[in-house]
């Protein structure tokens, strides 16, 4: 056991040398919390670009502010690299490298298994190693340790193997990487005594859990529960629709119950790099073992169906104001993801938008976090001027509700706006109709 106590001791006293694969909006704040807790941290990454910009303290990351970013780098607490051969000078590695679905909705890897080779190249007695990147359950066991272990060491007695999902919510004011609780499991005892002891260091509160799979199984089950509470409210939208009932008003009077309720509100479309994406791991690997995950399915098919929904809602209330989609100017007011952030991933946006432009519509956003031109996935959306656009479209759909936006000036100044998200809930008016 002399390799964890040697971990612990430098754990213990900050002299273990920190590294983290992959830099984007995980690793990064990550390896802020580590340098800020005193530790000197190396950030790999394959984009010279990112690596770049922060060796001269340039934050590209909407929730560090480069006046965090900069002191730490010029403290020599935390540089960026594209090189690889450094995982030998580290004590700790932590892996937040993107885990994307194939259009076929099973899980690439590609990323986790580069690192993983290049790791095992580099990796000596003592190093303490832990993935964050989601994944399905198992992964950390059937991918990783096998690779890990061609290297001759032992998981639990030469090197520590450890799952912690990450839980990052971009954008949120209220937590982010530093207060949100780390769930940690581990290979072994000794691996999860390791890995609850690193996070001690930095973060405020730390979840040590039996195993690695359990750990993955609880990120797959807190997205999947957002994902099917979404498209149970989704549902209901539609139905309200149907029903001419307001649904807002329906799951705000329902959320006055003290207990046994939680409120989920509907949307154009489920967005971002986990919601969306996740339950689909697991899915993927209950197919395997023979399970079908139905919930899961049906979910993924109505939060799918919401962007065809919303256009409907575009065509109709053209319609009654005597126009057709096709030929009409429809303007996307916000086009990220969710609220606050500058994230394209996966937003529903962007089939909005290709499905207006099939109809032959003409299709313009703006979004203050969001400031050139997007040409995202073949799809080309031409930026244009809020305030131009809330008085010359035919259409104004408000996709994303960012806090910034003067909605009362919206209310008032579009001839007609389809609201996904209740943001003119304060402004009832002819002009407005509600998703």
């Amino acid at each position: 056991m002399h390799h964890l106590e040697q971990l612990k001791a430098k754990i213990g006293d900050r002299s273990a040398r920190v590294g983290v694969l992959g830099l984007g909006y995980v690793g990064l704040p990550l390896a802020v919390e580590f340098a800020k807790a005193g530790f000197q941290v190396t950030g790999i990454d394959v984009s010279a670009g990112k690596v770049e910009q922060l060796n001269r303290g340039e934050s590209y990351v909407l929730d560090i502010d480069s006046a965090e970013l900069k002191p730490l780098v010029e403290a020599g607490l935390l540089r960026g690299t594209t090189d690889f051969s450094e995982i030998a000078h580290l004590d700790t590695v932590n892996i937040c490298v993107p885990t994307p679905l194939r259009k076929t909705k099973d899980p690439d890897m590609s990323y986790i298994v580069a690192c993983t080779e290049e790791l095992a190249k580099y990796l000596k007695a003592g190093t303490l190693v832990i993935l964050e990147s989601t994944t399905y359950p198992g992964t950390t066991e059937e991918l990783l340790l096998p690779t890990l272990e061609k290297s001759g060491l032992k998981v639990g007695d030469d090197f520590f193997l450890c799952f912690s999902p990450e839980r990052v919510d971009p954008g949120n004011p209220n937590y982010q990487t530093k207060n949100i609780p780390k769930v940690v499991g581990g290979t072994t005892a000794a691996c999860t005594e390791a890995g609850a002891l690193f996070y001690r260091q930095a973060l405020d509160t730390v979840v040590p859990v039996a195993s690695t799979s359990v750990a993955e199984m609880v990120k797959l089950l807190e997205n999947t529960f957002r994902m099917i509470n979404i498209g149970l409210v989704n549902e209901l939208a539609m139905m309200c629709d149907r029903m001419g009932i307001n649904v807002w008003e329906v799951i705000e009077a329902a959320a006055t119950k003290p207990f046994g309720f939680m409120p989920f509100y509907p949307g154009p479309g489920l967005g971002g790099h986990c919601i969306p994406i996740d339950p689909f791991y697991l899915s993927w690997k209950t197919k395997q073992a023979g399970i079908e995950a139905r919930f899961i399915e049906l979910a993924g098919y109505i939060n799918g169906q919401m962007p065809q929904f919303v256009v409907d809602k575009i065509s109709n209330a053209l319609n009654e104001h005597a126009k057709a989609v096709k030929g009409s100017h429809v303007h996307l007011l916000g086009i990220a993801y969710k609220r606050d952030i500058d994230d394209l991933r996966e937003s529903p946006a962007l089939d909005i938008a290709h499905l207006l432009q099939q109809k032959g519509a003409k299709v313009t956003f703006s979004d203050p976090y969001i400031t050139r031109t997007v040409n995202h996935e073949g799809i080309e959306i031409e930026r244009m001027e809020e305030e131009g656009a809330l008085g010359s479209a035919d259409c104004v759909v408000i996709v994303t509700d960012h806090r910034n936006v003067d909605y009362a000036n919206v209310s008032r100044a579009a001839r007609l706006v389809v609201d996904t998200r209740n943001a003119l809930k304060a402004f009832p008016g002819k002009n407005v109709v509600r998703l």
